[in-house]
C-alpha cells in the first residue's frame, strides 16, 4: 500500500556509517529531505575512533576492483553506475593496493562527511536513537550496522520477536612504515599484479622459513586472548576470522590463507622460496601506515605486540593501532524483511547495511543505496522494482531477503549467515552462454571457470544498466 505522506516530510535514517550515508545521498538526489541521526560523539562504540561519517573500523580495502572476473569488482561498477557517494569518495581517496581498491581511511571518511554536510537537503542530528522510531517517522531506515546500541537492539528484538544473531569481527593491526625493516622485507604485489593506482609493488612482504613459521604458529595458539564472558560460543564470520583462530583450526591454515607464499619472490634472496609470507597493505595516502592483511586478531595487546614482532622484518614494529575485537549483530532478514528491505511487521521501517546480514563495506553501502531508493520511491508514490537477480545488487538483495531460513539438519534452526557478494549468489548462466575457445577446442585448466565468471560479470552489468534506465534518478553534482 502506497503512503500518502507529503513529499516534504523528511525521511529519517538512523546510523551514519557507509550504508546510512549512502541512503541519505540517494534520497537527497530525488529531491527529498533527510534527517540523518548519528549517535557519535554523544555515544561511542567499541570500534570507532572518530565522529566522522562512514568511518572504516576494520580494513581500508574495498577489495577487488576487477569488474571482469570478480563479483566484488562487479558491484563496484554497478555502484558507480548508480551514482554512489561511497564509491565516488573511495575513488578520490584510493591508495595503491595491487588489484584491490584501498583508500586513505581518514581522507575517505572526511570526503563523505563533507559531502553530506554540504547537501542542503540532509540534516545531521548528533543524537542517540535508543528505541524504534516514533509513528510520525513514517519512513525510516535503520542503518546502525554491526555495532547497534543496546537500547535500539533490544527494541528491534521486541518488535520482531526474534533473537538477534551475533558474531565476532576482529580488527587487524596497523604499523608505522618507518619501523618495518626493508632489508628483510620487499615490495611486491602477488604475481606482480598492477591494479588501480598501483605499480605491481603495492604490498610489503615479510618472509618466513619453516622454523620461523612453526614458532609463530605455536605463539599464536598459546597467545593470551580476550575473554568472551557472556558472548562465549558466538560464531565468527569466516571472512574475518582472527589469525589465531585460523591457527587453532589447523597449523597450515594460515599458510594457505593470508600467509600463502605463492606469486611472491624475495628480492633479497630470489633463489630461496619463502615457506610463508605476511603481507602489509598501504593504509593512508602518505604511505606512512601499513595494515597487516588478513591479520584480524583478538589477542590481548601485550601478547599481540610480542607475537607480531616475531615476524621477520617486524621485529621493531611500532603500532599505530593494535588489533581488536567487537561484536556484530544482524537480523534473520529472510524471515523479517520483504524484498524492499522493509520490516514485514512494520511498513515504512527499513533496514540497510551489515545489520541486514551482508558483510563488507561495499555490500553494506549497496544495501544503503537500495534502501534509500526504495524509501524515496515510496515517499513519492512510485513503485520501484528490485534490481534483477542477474545483477550483483539483485543477487545480494535476494540472499538477504530470500536466503535460507531453516536448516535441513536442525528443523526450526535458521541457517542464514552474513555473506559477501560472490558469484555463487548469481543465477546460473543460460546454456551456450560460455563461448568455447577459438578453434572450438576444449578449455584448459581454470580457463572455463574464468570464462564463466566473465560471462556472469557481463550479464550483471548489462542487466543492471537496463534496470537503471527504467528507474532513473535525478543526477546531483558529484562531491568535490
Amino acid at each position: 500500500m502506497i503512503k500518502t505522506s507529503s513529499p516534504t516530510s523528511p525521511i529519517h535514517i538512523i546510523g551514519g556509517g557507509l550504508a546510512g550515508s549512502e541512503a541519505a545521498w540517494q534520497i537527497a538526489r530525488r529531491g527529498l529531505p533527510v534527517i540523518l541521526h548519528e549517535m557519535r560523539p554523544v555515544r561511542g562504540t567499541e570500534a570507532h575512533k572518530t565522529d566522522s561519517l562512514a568511518e572504516l573500523v576494520c580494513s581500508n580495502s574495498f577489495r577487488s576492483d576487477d569488474a571482469e572476473n570478480n563479483a566484488v569488482g562487479v558491484i563496484h561498477a554497478e555502484m558507480r553506475l548508480a551514482g554512489s557517494l561511497i564509491m565516488s569518495c573511495a575513488d578520490k581517496n584510493q591508495v595503491p593496493a595491487g588489484g584491490a581498491l584501498a583508500v586513505d581511511r581518514e581522507g575517505f571518511a572526511q570526503a563523505v562527511t563533507d559531502a553530506i554536510e554540504a547537501e542542503p537537503l540532509i540534516t545531521i542530528a548528533r543524537e542517540e536513537v535508543s528505541g524504534l522510531p516514533p509513528a510520525d517517522w513514517d519512513q525510516t531506515i535503520i542503518a546502525t550496522g554491526p555495532l547497534t546500541a543496546p537500547g535500539l537492539a533490544e527494541a528491534i528484538r521486541n518488535e520482531t520477536g526474534q533473537d538477534a544473531l551475533a558474531f565476532f569481527d576482529a580488527i587487524a593491526p596497523i604499523i608505522h612504515t618507518e619501523s618495518i625493516d626493508m632489508s628483510v622485507c620487499w615490495f611486491q604485489s602477488r604475481y606482480d599484479k598492477v591494479g588501480p593506482g598501483g605499480t605491481g609493488k603495492d604490498y610489503i612482504n615479510c618472509p618466513m622459513d619453516k622454523d620461523q613459521y612453526d614458532a609463530f604458529i605455536d605463539a599464536l595458539i598459546a597467545g593470551d586472548t580476550t575473554g568472551f564472558k557472556e558472548w562465549e560460543g558466538t560464531p565468527y564470520f569466516d571472512g574475518c576470522l582472527p589469525i589465531e583462530i585460523m591457527a587453532e583450526r589447523g597449523r597450515e591454515t594460515p599458510r594457505h590463507g593470508p600467509m600463502k607464499p605463492m606469486g611472491l619472490t624475495n628480492t633479497h634472496q630470489p633463489d630461496i622460496k619463502a615457506y610463508a609470507v605476511v603481507q602489509l597493505r598501504q593504509d593512508n595516502a602518505l604511505g606512512t601506515l601499513y595494515n597487516m592483511v588478513g591479520f584480524q586478531t583478538k589477542l590481548k595487546y601485550g601478547a599481540q605486540a610480542d607475537i607480531i614482532r616475531m615476524i621477520p622484518g617486524l621485529q621493531n614494529a611500532e603500532f599505530a593501532r593494535l588489533g581488536g575485537l567487537h561484536r556484530n549483530t544482524y537480523l534473520n532478514s529472510p524471515l523479517l524483511l520483504d524484498g524492499t528491505l522493509q520490516l514485514k511487521s512494520r511498513p515504512g521501517l527499513r533496514f540497510a547495511g551489515q545489520i541486514t546480514g551482508c558483510e563488507g563495506y561495499v555490500e553494506s553501502a549497496a544495501m544503503g543505496l537500495l534502501a534509500g531508493r526504495f524509501a524515496a520511491a515510496e515517499r513519492l508514490g512510485e513503485q520501484l522494482a528490485p534490481p534483477p537477480l542477474t545483477s550483483a545488487f539483485g543477487a545480494l538483495l535476494n540472499h538477504i531477503t530470500g536466503g535460507h531460513i531453516l536448516s535441513d539438519d536442525e528443523p526450526g534452526k535458521r541457517s542464514f549467515q552474513p555473506m559477501n557478494v560472490n558469484f555463487g549468489l548469481f543465477p546460473p548462466l543460460d546454456p551456450g552462454t560460455i563461448v568455447r575457445p577459438e578453434g572450438g577446442g576444449r578449455f584448459r585448466g581454470k580457463d572455463k571457470a574464468k570464462a564463466k565468471k566473465q560471462a556472469m560479470a557481463r550479464r550483471a552489468l548489462v542487466s543492471f544498466e537496463q534496470w537503471l534506465s527504467t528507474n532513473p534518478v535525478e543526477q546531483a553534482e558529484s562531491p568535490k
